[in-house]
């Protein structure tokens, strides 16, 4: 089965300022939450571009360390830009990222399109962990943006 998990945020920030900080990969590892001990694992450049591989390990509670391979696709500066799993733990991953104007600052949008390997018994395993464990990943990352973009405020 295929999932999408979609997700809004409105942060006090404008739009470029916002492109600035997603778009240096480095930046990863300030929105990623420290239980996944997140690590690059190849040289990124300061800024993104098309075709950029970024190669990196995860550690998941119960699955263990999982190395990943993406690449950032589909880049329009300023407003959008996905990430796709080359290789790793999903059997389809690709996460679409977009920044928008907004009367408070800049609305993001992010929508995760996903698909876990092992046909029924990977679906069980998305309703028993997977659904939940995303869902914390990205409720850290709502927090770690709005409190590093409410404080430049």
């Amino acid at each position: 089965m295929v999932y999408t998990l979609r997700r809004e945020q409105i942060l006090p920030v404008e739009p470029q300022a916002l492109w600035h900080f997603l778009s240096r990969p480095e930046n990863l590892n300030v929105i990623t939450p420290p239980w996944l001990r997140f690590e690059i694992r190849s040289s990124v450049p300061e800024r993104m571009f098309d075709g950029l591989l970024v190669r990196y390990r995860v550690r998941l509670p119960i699955f263990g360390a999982q190395d990943w391979l993406t690449e950032i696709k589909h880049i329009r500066e300023g407003e959008s830009f996905v990430d796709e799993q080359r290789a790793g733990p999903y059997r389809l991953w690709y996460h679409y990222h977009a920044i928008k104007p907004h009367e408070k600052g800049s609305v993001m949008h992010d929508t995760v399109t996903y698909q876990l390997p092992f046909g029924p018994i990977g679906d069980l395993v998305h309703a028993a962990i997977i659904k939940r464990q995303l869902k914390a990943i990205f409720d850290y990352r709502f927090q770690a943006l709005d409190a590093l973009f409410s404080a430049a405020e």
